[in-house]
């Protein structure tokens, strides 16, 4: 299915990423209907990376304490230091939960400061085909909520960066908005990205998520207006996610050089970290928006697309290893 980001974006209706989406009949669906993922059952046997698989994450068995830095104060370390942000994004259980968590690991051990954890979302509104076809997977697969915060919890206390999950607001209102809050943070997550909910909408959610020391990251986009903008970057917790492009994630060709002036717009504003994502999938891609002033660099689909059409998993965590090497080599 299409998912079609509008182009413009309306003061009052827009949310963080101004979505309208239409099914098979062209007629528009509610963003907040309450419906569950469309989780297939699948007989399926976890992977188990054991001393004799041909791919070893450095260190990836090697147990640290929980990390203790937020996003707020890891963006405060590397500006401290002089340095950006690298952060990749993954889909939870694709191509299933074990994976997904040495996946973790060799980010962790390649460099990143943030990973974004995508959960699975059977209606997955801002995601381009890649990601979508990863949800697609990952939900056949069993991949829920509980299990993917059940793997977070063992794998959490062995990483050094913190985690933060990106979710669409169905799957908290099913579970409750404080219970999600409760258990996000009770297995370690220190932020929470959400990009279906209208800013106007986000009072219970910023409100439960500052009770319980989650960082609840805003996005805004080339489109949105300044005024808004400005409320957006007031609001925001941890981090400014700014999307590059009008769309859906994906990779791209080039990124837009209207970020470059976004970037200096916002940053005249306000002296809250800013992160750009959606597009970006080279180390040349990387390098520039660092250059342009970023504090964050964030790379979604290419990411996604190596565990996703790798041969193993072996050679996707072999493959991820080698890419998240060379973007994280960009920023040095």
């Amino acid at each position: 299915m299409n998912n079609i980001m509008s182009s413009s974006i309306a003061s009052k209706s827009v949310s963080f990423l101004h979505l309208q989406h239409t099914n098979t009949n062209n007629k528009p669906n509610s963003l907040f209907r309450l419906q569950s993922p469309n989780i297939l059952p699948f007989p399926h046997k976890s992977l188990s990376l054991t001393s004799s698989s041909s791919f070893k994450p450095p260190m990836a068995t090697l147990a640290v304490s929980s990390p203790t830095l937020g996003l707020s104060e890891t963006f405060s370390k590397l500006k401290q230091d002089g340095k950006v942000a690298f952060i990749p994004y993954i889909t939870a259980g694709d191509p299933d939960l074990s994976t997904t968590a040495e996946a973790l690991k060799v980010l962790d051990n390649c460099g990143s400061d943030i990973i974004e954890l995508g959960v699975p979302y059977s209606d997955p509104l801002a995601d381009g085909p890649v990601i979508q076809a990863a949800a697609t997977r990952a939900l056949a697969r069993g991949a829920n909520l509980d299990a993917i915060l059940k793997m977070l919890k063992e794998v959490i206390p062995q990483l050094s960066c913190p985690i933060a999950l990106f979710t669409y607001y169905n799957p908290i209102l099913k579970r409750g908005v404080e219970k999600f809050m409760v258990t996000v943070k009770e297995v370690g997550v220190h932020g929470l990205v959400v990009p279906d909910v209208p800013l106007e909408e986000t009072e219970l959610l910023r409100q439960e998520a500052s009770k319980h020391n989650i960082e609840l990251v805003l996005l805004t986009t080339p489109t949105t207006p300044r005024d808004r903008m400005k409320a957006i970057v007031e609001a925001t917790e941890g981090f400014l996610y700014l999307v590059s492009s009008i769309g859906v994630t994906g990779a791209r060709a080039s990124v837009s050089e209207k970020v470059q002036s976004l970037l200096q717009e916002i940053k005249a504003e306000s002296s809250k970290p800013v992160a750009v994502g959606f597009g970006i999938s080279k180390p040349e891609h990387v390098k520039q928006v660092a250059g342009w002033g970023a504090d964050g660099v964030i790379v979604g689909s290419a990411v996604v697309k190596i565990l996703g059409e790798a041969g193993s998993p072996e050679e996707g965590l072999k493959k991820l290893e080698e890419f998240t090497k060379s973007l994280k080599a960009a920023l040095v």
